[in-house]
């Protein structure tokens, strides 16, 4: 009988991490107090960005280079950076948190959610094709990437504003896009999925430490790919920003397709939902979680857009939050130059190709603090690296813990394969602590060994 394609459940988009967002600054031995450096492969979310950001002490001051493995996660990662920098005075504290989350985790979106992405699109595009020497935003500058990918920025951002106009349909179905790609995961199993949702959450999930993702949400993710439904409302406006295309070889020729395919086992509740500072919110009566990994989200989120508030000295009271949308105000009045300054912090896009060039450029030279790779990226970790980490560097790596669709056997196999590469590359794992076991620290090897 077929069982459908296992490995197809992470999808070949990483739209969200498989694991919980961590301040990379903190995740070692050495605290850092000075500037820094951090250079981030393939996260597919700003989850780390925004945790780092909100560990900041006022005065300091962080650079954070991203690479990517497409253009469309670069355009999304710009999208969710910006939502996350509109000045509560245009956007309520509580009205972005669930924008931001809506807008990360769903695969269909109220239309309210759609205009805010249209106009925030507009005003992306306009940021990639006229700022070419010097970045409109210290947090969205893309100036070091190559002409055509910032071309390809600008085609998408358009393409979002186009299909999101009201007088335009998507030439897409998300609930379509979606459904294919449970029929091509599950194979045979398609018409007992709730069968294979409830073992996946109970028996892997659970089992992992991701308790806090009930099984309501989590069904209802599985197969409609709405993780976040906080309103009352209308999710039927496709989320264009979950879309990218693919090849596929058809009668001999490459055919591009346009759909879905990201996560559909993992789920977007691993990064912010997973794990709180705030013990209140993993409190447990008669063994079950009285919060969600909606609620816990949504509290971490809302967290840290406080915090970025906090940095540019602004005040944190959040506009009047009523159960209605009137909290949003008109996302035009917010262009780039107007979202929110956070003194100290720039993320800088690099192109998709740059990470095996950066040794070659002197001002990369001993520069990163912190290097990240995501699971996804694991295998482009190269030998390299030394030559671009600070002396005292550390390389954090995330583990396949998350990536449910591997057994027991492949995910020791992958953190096996990690460590070795790490090792060549001059990193020695960390014993001292870790950074969760959904992630594994290393440093630079003692001279000598």
């Amino acid at each position: 009988m077929s069982a459908g394609r296992a490995s197809e459940g992470a999808g070949c988009v990483t739209w969200w991490g498989f694991s919980p967002a961590r301040d990379l600054l903190s995740t070692g031995p050495v605290k850092y107090e000075g500037d820094a450096n951090i250079l981030i492969v393939g996260s597919g979310d700003p989850r780390h960005i925004l945790k780092t950001i909100a560990g900041l002490q006022e005065k300091q001051s962080v650079y954070i280079w991203v690479i990517e493995n497409s253009m469309e996660v670069v355009a999304r990662q710009l999208l969710l950076l910006y939502l996350a920098l509109i000045p509560q005075k245009n956007m309520g504290l509580n009205e972005k948190t669930e924008v931001f989350l809506e807008v990360f985790g769903n695969s269909e979106i109220r239309s309210k959610t759609g205009e805010t992405i249209r106009l925030a699109a507009s005003q992306l595009s306009l940021s990639v094709t006229e700022s070419l020497e010097e970045a409109s935003h210290a947090c969205l500058n893309t100036t070091l990437l190559k002409f055509r990918e910032r071309d390809e920025l600008d085609r998408i951002f358009k393409l979002w504003t186009r299909n999101l106009t009201p007088s335009s349909l998507s030439p897409i179905s998300m609930s379509k896009a979606w459904d294919y790609r449970l029929r091509q995961h599950l194979g045979m199993r398609y018409d007992s999925k709730h069968g294979c949702f409830d073992w996946d959450l109970t028996m892997k999930m659970h089992e992992k430490g991701g308790r806090l993702i009930e099984k309501q949400q989590y069904h209802q993710w599985r197969e409609r790919g709405l993780a976040f439904e906080m309103r009352e409302g209308v999710y039927q406006t496709t989320n264009p920003s979950l879309l990218s295309s693919r090849e596929f070889i058809q009668r001999g020729n490459k055919v591009s397709v346009r759909g879905y395919w990201g996560d559909i086992v993992s789920s977007p509740y691993l990064s912010f939902g997973i794990e709180s500072d705030d013990k209140g919110l993993l409190k447990t009566q008669n063994g079950i979680h009285t919060k969600t990994a909606q609620d816990v989200s949504f509290a971490n989120v809302q967290r840290l857009f406080q915090s970025l508030s906090s940095r540019r000295g602004c005040p944190t009271t959040t506009l009047p939050h009523t159960d209605s949308e009137t909290t949003l105000v008109d996302t035009k009045s917010v262009p780039i130059k107007d979202l929110m300054d956070l003194r100290g912090i720039s993320v800088i896009f690099l192109p998709l190709d740059s990470l095996q060039k950066l040794h070659e450029k002197q001002k990369y030279s001993r520069s990163f603090n912190t290097i990240y790779f995501s699971a996804s990226c694991a295998h482009r970790l190269e030998p390299t690296l030394r030559q671009i980490a600070a002396p005292d560097a550390v390389l954090v790596v995330e583990l396949a813990k998350y990536i449910l669709d591997l057994n027991k056997e492949q995910e020791e196999g992958f953190s096996h394969k990690v460590t070795s590469m790490a090792l060549e590359a001059g990193f020695e794992p960390w014993n001292e602590g870790t950074g969760g076991d959904a992630h594994v620290v290393f440093t630079q090897q003692t001279k000598g060994k």
